[in-house]
């Protein structure tokens, strides 16, 4: 079970988190019109390579990563977006694209967008295009660490809903 690890790890910090089961889909914007959570509740994880190391960027759904905002959060000098080869073998109990974002269990730092920060609750993958934690802002903003940085915008595709 992909999520066992991340359970084991917010119940040992007694954290109160919902599991919510849907359909399998695999884009953040399907997956929260299935789970019926608004697209900027939903945090989707997208991996990146910042000077050679890997990184979680943490935004909503609705959002795109601004490449340029992200490496400047991370005073960075070369940025890019990783390929799935390079982070698969990084997640062996998560499907490829479902990670939950909790760099802390896989040895990456974490960024999120300061928008999720206003949210009371956000939701995410917990390891399956087919199951997600939900859990409030502050508890995974202590569990995490994360650096919080402006560093996406909203997706061209939300602009049309």
């Amino acid at each position: 079970m992909p999520a066992k690890q991340l359970k084991e790890f917010l119940d040992n910090h007694q954290v109160h988190y919902a599991t919510i089961t849907h359909s399998t889909a695999y884009t953040a914007q399907e997956i929260a019109s299935l789970a019926h959570i608004h697209g900027e509740e939903f945090a989707k994880t997208v991996i990146a390579r910042i000077d050679g190391a890997l990184v979680m960027a943490v935004l909503p759904a609705s959002y795109q990563v601004d490449l340029p905002l992200l490496k400047a959060a991370a005073a960075g000098k070369k940025i890019a977006l990783a390929s799935e080869t390079d982070f698969r073998d990084r997640f062996p109990e998560c499907e490829v694209g479902a990670m939950p974002p909790f760099g802390k269990l896989y040895g990456m730092r974490v960024f999120v967008e300061e928008s999720l920060t206003r949210d009371k609750e956000i939701a995410f993958n917990a390891g399956t295009h087919h199951e997600l934690i939900r859990l409030s802002y502050p508890d995974f903003a202590k569990l995490v660490q994360p650096k919080v940085a402006k560093f996406a915008t909203i997706a061209e595709a939300a602009l049309r809903l």
